[in-house]
């Protein structure tokens, strides 16, 4: 069930990462997924870093930090995407 939880949680974070990067990012929704596991991942090393990964009821800045995280690695990953695809496509 945990990497079950990863999927929906990066699948979730990744779109809404998207969603707040402004412009329109180039990277396919399975590659989204991913960059949202690793923005949850890394969202929550930084919670523990600084001591908040052990709250009592819904642990909002662990959230908001892997949301962050997940807007960093989005916007990061989509950039490198995009160069190793050769740039944009110009549609005739």
């Amino acid at each position: 069930m945990g990497w079950l939880w990863a999927i929906i949680v990066g699948f979730v974070l990744g779109l809404l990462a998207k969603a707040i990067i402004p412009g329109k990012q180039h990277s396919p929704l399975w590659l989204t997924t991913i960059f949202g596991i690793i923005g949850a991942i890394v969202g929550n090393a930084i919670a523990r870093a600084i001591g908040i990964d052990a709250t009592s009821g819904i642990d909002w800045g662990r959230h908001a930090l892997q949301l962050a995280a997940a807007v960093v690695i989005v916007f990061l990953g989509d950039m490198a995407y995009t160069s190793m695809r050769g740039g944009r496509r110009h549609r005739a």
